[in-house]
């Protein structure tokens, strides 16, 4: 995390911390319940195995998640929201209302389907 940047306004410094290519679907699928690494790859396959490491490890430092590791034998590795982590639901809620509603509105091919 970048403590000394300066925002614009403070669009600009949320985005800062959601915005990355898969920071905001991690927060969704979190919002529910602590998930292994493994669970999260499988919920978000089109990211590759660094590219999410790299996601996981720019939320922890941002302090919006918990990473808690345990010795095992292979490791296991938990993510979580802290409780500052929490208080982006709300956020991630408007989020996730909003796409249902353009999936709805914008995405339906003329058979009612949504589009890929």
């Amino acid at each position: 995390m970048l403590r000394d940047k300066l925002y614009n306004c403070p669009v600009d410094a949320t985005l800062s911390v959601i915005g990355g290519k898969y920071k905001a679907i991690i927060l969704h699928h979190l919002k529910e319940k602590t998930l292994r690494f493994g669970e999260l790859q499988r919920f978000i396959p089109q990211a590759s195995h660094k590219v999410l490491i790299q996601q996981l490890r720019e939320l922890e430092s941002d302090g919006i998640i918990h990473r808690e590791i345990y010795p095992a034998v292979p490791p296991k590795t938990e993510y979580s929201l802290t409780d500052f982590g929490k208080t982006l639901i709300p956020i991630l809620t408007a989020i996730c209302n909003w796409g249902i509603c353009y999936m709805r509105e914008y995405l339906r091919d003329t058979k009612g389907d949504f589009k890929n």
